[in-house]
C-alpha cells in the first residue's frame, strides 16, 4: 500500500490550497481514510476522516466550515480543500488509511501513512 500526498506550499493568511492523497494497492472504497496534521513540536492531530462504511466525513471543530474532505474511490484519491487558512493551520499534512480504524480515535491505529506535505500559512 502507497500513498502520496502533494499539494503543500507556502499561502498567505485568508488563503487557499488543496491537498491530494493518491492511494495505490487497495481499493479505496473498502478502506477508512483520513487526513493528519503535525505542528511543529506538536502532537499529530486529526483533521478530516471518513469511513467506508456509510462514508459519513468528520472535521475537527477547528476546521469545520473551512476545510472540505472529498474521496474520489474509482480513481483511488482523496483531497482536502483548505479555505480561509490561518497561521495555527501551519504543519506537515498526513493522508493515512485503514480498513478498519474509526474516526477520532487518534493516530496510533492507522495502518498505512502518506509522506507528508508541509502546509505554511504566514501572516
Amino acid at each position: 500500500v502507497q500513498l502520496q500526498a502533494s499539494g503543500g506550499g507556502l499561502v498567505q493568511t485568508g488563503g487557499s490550497l488543496r491537498l491530494s492523497c493518491i492511494v495505490s494497492g487497495i481499493d479505496l472504497e473498502r478502506y477508512a481514510v483520513a487526513w493528519f496534521r503535525q505542528a511543529p513540536g506538536k502532537q499529530r492531530e486529526d483533521v478530516s476522516c471518513s469511513t467506508h462504511g456509510d462514508g459519513a466525513t468528520y472535521y475537527r471543530d477547528s476546521v469545520e466550515g473551512r476545510f472540505t474532505f472529498t474521496r474520489d474511490n474509482p480513481k483511488n484519491i482523496v483531497y482536502l480543500q483548505m479555505n480561509n487558512l490561518n497561521a495555527e493551520d501551519t504543519a506537515v499534512y498526513f493522508c493515512a488509511v485503514d480498513k478498519y480504524a474509526a474516526c477520532g480515535i487518534g493516530p496510533s491505529i492507522w495502518d498505512y501513512w502518506g509522506q507528508g506535505t508541509l502546509v505554511t500559512v504566514s501572516s
